[in-house]
């Protein structure tokens, strides 16, 4: 998925998004580090689980006690997963490059290591602080 489709599938999206944010490969390609991206995952607040289990979108329970929802077969919904904090780009709410990087590194899959060189990449062009 490009910037373009995420976009347009997010405009679609029928939940209030103030109650959830970009994360991972989605919020790369939103702040261009990444051309494309496999699926859209989205950190939601307990207030939006609670509505996506009551309108019967099904879940799974994580380690750490929270809801895991596969809304479609582009978009999860992860209860509650956030580093730092967010900003808004294109009018959505994005987790912050360092709060990204938090969360590649605490994810640390093969694919995550390639992200992360992305990222600390984009912190060093972009004159963003990188504390790691």
């Amino acid at each position: 998925m490009k910037k373009e489709e995420i976009l347009k599938r997010l405009d679609e999206f029928p939940y209030d998004r103030e109650g959830y944010w970009l994360i991972t490969g989605a919020a790369m390609v939103l702040y261009g580090m990444k051309e494309e991206t496999h699926d859209i995952d989205l950190g939601c607040s307990r207030e939006l689980a609670d509505l996506l289990e009551k309108d019967g979108h099904l879940y799974k329970i994580t380690d750490e006690g929270k809801r895991w929802f596969r809304f479609d077969d582009d978009i999860e919904i992860l209860e509650g997963w956030l580093k730092d904090s967010t900003r808004y780009l294109e009018g959505y709410q994005v987790i912050t490059v360092k709060g990204l990087l938090e969360m590649k590194e605490e994810l640390g899959r093969e694919k995550d290591l390639r992200d992360i060189e992305l990222i600390k990449d984009y912190m060093k062009d972009h004159g963003e602080e990188n504390d790691n």
